[in-house]
């Protein structure tokens, strides 16, 4: 069955980095577009980025562009989110999903606080 584990996330400060990774099983991921999204208590879940299947096109919200970058190792079945100059506003739970298909990973917590 289809597998998501994120992991990577934690307290850090303000312009501080962080990476996330999603370890994916249960399909074949070099055939897959992976995302990564991000919910803040009391908010909807947005999307961050996302990745093609061989990691040649990328998208960010606007609001992570210049700070956030998607990457993949095929090799490995992970999917990376590289976040740096982090801002308090980034505090949110992340998820990587599976293209845009109903399976999602449980969620790493990222809170940036000084």
């Amino acid at each position: 069955q289809v597998q998501l584990v994120e992991s990577g996330g934690g307290l850090v400060q303000p312009g501080g980095s962080l990476r996330l990774s999603c370890a994916a099983s249960g399909f074949t991921f070099s055939s897959a577009s992976m995302n990564w999204y991000r919910q803040a208590p009391g908010e909807e879940r947005e999307m961050v980025a996302t990745i093609s299947n061989a990691g040649g096109r990328t998208n960010y919200a606007d609001y992570v562009k210049g700070r956030f970058t998607i990457s993949r190792d095929n090799a490995k079945n992970t999917v990376y989110l590289q976040m740096n100059s982090l801002k308090p506003e980034d505090t949110a739970v992340y998820y990587c999903r599976l293209g845009f298909s109903d399976y999602w990973g449980q969620g790493t917590q990222v809170t940036v606080s000084s």
